[in-house]
C-alpha cells in the first residue's frame, strides 16, 4: 500500500488540492454544526413550551372558573402542537427552515390558524438553509472538479505524459489510483464530520448508511463527469471551464427551469389565500341570519339539531357553528391545494432520474423527514387534534353544560410525534443509475490518455 502514501504526498504538494480538501472538510463541519444547533434550538423551543402552556391553561381556568362558560373556555384555550425534528433532520433542514415547528390552535376555524405560519420574508428564505445537503449538492461538485480537472492535463502540460505512455500497464493503474484517491479524500472530508455529528445526534445506523450511500453516489457522478471531460486532451483551464459550465447547468439552471415549468403546469395557490377565503366566509357570517347559519350547520352535523333554539342576542353555539362552516366552505380548495402540492412533489421526484442534484436533495430531505410529505403529515396531525377539540367542546356548548375545573383537566392533549423518516428508494435508485453510468464512462475515459 506504499502507492497510497506516495500518491497522497503528491496530491498534497498541490496547493489547490490541499486547500480544496481542507475547505471541504471545514464547510461540511460548519454545515453539520449549524444543523445540529438548529435542531437543538427547535427541540429546546418545544421543551420550553410545555411549562408555558401549563401556565396559560391555568390562567384561563382561573378566569373561567366562576362563570363555567364552555364557550369562553374554548375561545381562550390555546392548545400547543409541536413537530419535533427527526434524528436526521440536522442533515437537511428542508421546509423546517420556514414552516412552523410549534403551532397553538383553538377550537375555532382551522385553516386560518394553519397557514398563519406562511407569513415569512421570501427574500430571506430564498437562499435556503446552510446545511449538509447544501454543501453536498451545490459545493461538493466544485471540489471534485478542482481535484480531477487537471488529472491528465497537468501531466501533459508538465511534459511527463509521453513518459507515462511508455509504461502502458503502470500508467493505466496510475490514473485509476489517482482518481480513486482524490475522490476517496473528498468523500472522507464529508463522511468524517458526518459520522461525528451522527454520534452526537444519535442517528440510527440505517439512516447513516443511507446518507453515506447518497454522498458516495453523488460524488461518483461528478467524478465520472470530471474524468470524461478531463481526458479529452484539452488544457486544464478548458477542462475547468467546461466542468464549471456543467455544474451551473446541472445544479442551478436546469433545476430552476424545471421548477418554473412545474409551477406553470401545476399552478397552486398559496396557503395564505386559503386563510383569507376562510376568514372572509367567517366574517361574512356575522351579517347572515342566525337561523340560516344554524340550519346550514345542522345539515352537515345533524347530531346537534335537537338542541335548544337560539336565544335573543349572541350565543356561542352560533359562533362555533359558523366557524365550522368557514372550514367547510374552503374544504374543496384545501384538497385542491394539497393535491397540487403532492403532484409537484411527484414530478420533482421524477426529475431525479435526469438531474442527480434533484435526486440527491430529495433523498436527503426524505431521509431527514423535512420535505413536503413530512410537513403535510404534521398538518394532518393538527387537523385530527383540532377535530378532537371540537368533539370535546361541542357537547358543552350546544347542550349548554357547565364547564368546571374537572373538565379543564379532561381537555385533549396533542401527542408529539416526529414525522416518519424513510429511505427514498426511488431517488436512491435514480441517483445510483446516473452515477453508475457516469462512473463507468469516467473509468473508460481513463484509457484515453494512453492512446491520445
Amino acid at each position: 500500500m506504499s502507492w497510497i502514501a506516495h500518491e497522497w504526498r503528491l496530491m498534497l504538494r498541490s496547493r489547490l488540492s490541499a486547500c480544496a480538501l481542507l475547505l471541504l472538510l471545514a464547510l461540511a463541519s460548519l454545515a453539520l454544526a449549524a444543523g445540529l444547533h438548529e435542531t437543538g434550538r427547535q427541540r429546546a423551543d418545544i421543551a420550553r413550551l410545555a411549562p408555558l402552556q401549563a401556565e396559560d391553561m391555568a390562567a384561563v381556568e382561573r378566569k373561567i372558573a366562576r362563570s363555567g362558560d364552555a364557550g369562553y373556555a374554548a375561545y381562550y384555550s390555546f392548545h400547543a402542537t409541536a413537530d419535533p425534528p427527526a434524528s436526521a433532520a440536522f442533515i437537511a433542514l428542508g421546509l423546517r427552515d420556514v414552516a412552523p415547528h410549534v403551532l397553538r390552535v383553538r377550537a375555532l376555524g382551522l385553516q386560518a390558524q394553519l397557514y398563519e405560519g406562511e407569513a415569512f420574508n421570501p427574500e430571506l428564505a430564498l437562499p435556503g438553509p446552510f446545511d449538509f445537503a447544501f454543501v453536498l449538492v451545490y459545493l461538493a461538485p466544485l471540489f471534485v472538479i478542482a481535484l480531477l480537472h487537471d488529472l491528465v492535463s497537468s501531466e501533459r502540460e508538465s511534459g511527463r505524459l509521453p513518459m507515462l505512455r511508455a509504461m502502458p500497464g503502470a500508467a493505466g493503474r496510475l490514473w485509476w489510483r489517482r482518481a480513486a484517491l482524490r475522490v476517496a479524500s473528498a468523500f472522507a472530508c464529508l463522511a468524517l464530520p458526518l459520522g461525528l455529528a451522527a454520534v452526537v445526534a444519535g442517528l440510527p445506523l440505517p439512516s447513516f448508511a443511507a446518507t453515506l450511500a447518497i454522498v458516495a453516489l453523488y460524488l461518483a457522478f461528478w467524478a465520472g463527469l470530471s474524468l470524461v471531460v478531463g481526458t479529452r486532451g484539452w488544457t486544464s483551464t478548458a477542462n475547468a471551464t467546461a466542468l464549471m459550465g456543467c455544474w451551473a447547468l446541472l445544479t442551478l439552471v436546469l433545476p430552476a427551469l424545471a421548477s418554473i415549468a412545474l409551477a406553470r403546469a401545476l399552478p397552486v395557490h398559496q396557503g395564505v389565500e386559503l386563510m383569507l377565503a376562510q376568514r372572509q366566509e367567517i366574517h361574512g357570517a356575522w351579517d347572515e341570519p342566525r337561523e340560516a347559519t344554524m340550519q346550514q350547520f345542522f345539515r352537515s352535523h345533524p347530531q346537534w339539531q335537537g338542541t335548544a333554539p337560539l336565544p335573543a342576542g349572541f350565543h356561542w353555539k352560533w359562533y362555533y357553528a359558523f366557524q365550522q362552516l368557514g372550514d367547510e366552505h374552503v374544504a374543496d380548495r384545501v384538497q385542491a391545494y394539497r393535491t397540487g402540492l403532492q403532484a409537484r412533489q411527484r414530478w420533482t421526484e421524477r426529475l431525479g432520474w435526469l438531474l442527480p442534484a434533484v435526486a440527491a436533495q430529495a433523498a436527503l430531505h426524505r431521509l431527514a423527514a423535512t420535505d413536503l410529505p413530512a410537513q403535510l403529515a404534521y398538518q394532518d396531525r393538527i387537523a385530527a387534534f383540532h377535530a378532537e377539540l371540537r368533539h370535546f367542546y361541542y357537547p358543552y356548548v350546544f347542550d349548554e353544560r357547565r364547564f368546571g375545573p374537572a373538565d379543564f383537566a379532561r381537555q385533549p392533549r396533542f401527542v408529539e410525534q416526529p414525522s416518519a423518516a424513510a429511505i427514498a428508494w426511488r431517488q436512491l435508485a435514480a441517483l445510483a443509475l446516473v452515477a453508475t453510468l457516469l462512473a463507468l464512462a469516467g473509468l473508460r475515459a481513463l484509457r484515453r490518455p494512453l492512446h491520445v
